[in-house]
């Protein structure tokens, strides 16, 4: 017997659908059957877990050199009951020791099939150090055989990779060598003009870390990484918080590139935490007034959940709500290449889902049909 999710709107990952009702068995979405318990949601919409592809601490906890594989169960665990039932713990730049250390702990997470760890965010440390944000430049370097030989390893032992880097840091032979392996390599953090972005797509990279955060503008004479990114077919996440982005930039971005774009939380400690402040490398990071900032005034990462991005999409950017539901669930599966598995309520699928209500606040999440929240 199974349960049957009732709700006023279900989204699927593609449609959303009023009235309509969700089977799950055995942790599994199914075919509608008789019988089993019925659970009545009410108002709002029943929509598959999030997935969020940049998450650089929560619970209280960075990924950092200190990280192992129960960090990763808490900082997953954390997420979870904000929304997000998959993500890769990322790690900002920092030295090849803590590196190592992170990757370890990933493909120790990875062999005890943490719930909720799809794998790893590499955002560094191969950037520009003109183009730093939060990331401690001291230790911004281009890539060598060594890393490149590390990387190689751990794509065959995590779920899935993500590296962001800048084009002028790396050659196109070793972005080849990595997306041949299933790497996602995702340019970010750069200076790199329109043809330098181009040339990058061409040789493998197929993704672009917070669009227009950190990397060369779109301007009348030289069209930057954003306006390769706008143009070329491959995905970019978007940090929806208002602040990094403004709104009416966000819509403009959203009617020249209709696919490809998703939302990622760049969330840092302060996630599921009341903490004020954390430290960073020694710097200090201050929450307030939902910004995170170094002292300078710099923005480092944000404080934001993915049903709080889900809400500014869809009440100040204008964006309809299948579409912003689309870039926190379906998109970023895409991205990873698991679109097959993960981001869809389809029979066959797990039940990883989050219940939200009329003004997009999270309402419940469950995790392989089981209420954690």
């Amino acid at each position: 017997m199974g349960q049957l999710f009732k709700a006023a709107a279900v989204f699927d990952g593609t449609r959303l659908q009023t009235g309509a009702q969700l089977c799950v068995v055995d942790g599994l979405v199914a075919e509608p059957q008789a019988g089993g318990a019925v659970i009545d949601l009410g108002d709002g919409i029943l929509a598959p877990g999030f997935i969020d592809l940049q998450v650089n601490g929560g619970g209280g906890r960075m990924v950092d050199a200190a990280t192992d594989a129960a960090t990763i169960t808490m900082i997953c665990a954390s997420h979870a009951r904000l929304g997000a039932t998959g993500l890769l713990p990322t790690l900002i730049t920092d030295t090849a020791d803590a590196t190592a250390a992170v990757i370890a702990a990933g493909v120790e997470a990875a062999r005890r099939g943490v719930p909720g760890f799809l794998g790893l965010h590499l955002e560094g440390p191969h950037l520009d150090p003109n183009r730093n944000g939060a990331h401690d430049a001291r230790l911004i370097r281009p890539m060598d055989e060594a890393d490149l030989a590390q990387y190689l390893a751990a794509a065959r032992e995590l779920p899935s990779l993500m590296i962001t880097l800048a084009p002028e840091a790396v050659t196109a032979e070793q972005i080849g060598r990595l997306m041949a392996a299933g790497v996602i390599v995702s340019l970010g953090h750069t200076q790199a003009g329109h043809a330098a972005a181009m040339a990058a797509f061409a040789a493998g990279a197929g993704c672009v870390t917070h669009l227009f955060n950190a990397m060369s503008q779109l301007t009348s004479r030289e069209p930057g990484l954003v306006g390769a990114a706008l143009s070329a077919p491959v995905f970019a996440g978007l940090i929806a918080d208002g602040i990094h982005v403004d709104p009416a930039v966000i819509r403009l971005a959203m009617k020249a590139k209709p696919e490809g774009m998703f939302l990622v939380s760049d969330a840092m400690a302060f996630a599921g935490s009341d903490a004020s402040e954390i430290r960073l490398g020694g710097r200090r990071i201050l929450r307030s007034d939902g910004r995170l900032t170094l002292d300078d005034g710099t923005l480092a990462g944000a404080d934001l959940t993915l049903p709080q991005a889900v809400k500014v999409m869809v009440e100040q950017v204008g964006i309809a709500p299948e579409v912003a539901l689309g870039m926190a669930t379906s998109r970023p599966a895409a991205c990873l290449g698991r679109e097959g598995e993960l981001g869809h309520l389809l029979p066959g699928r797990v039940a990883d889902m989050v219940h939200l209500g009329q003004d997009w606040t999270l309402k419940g999440v469950w995790r392989a049909g089981q209420r954690i929240v």
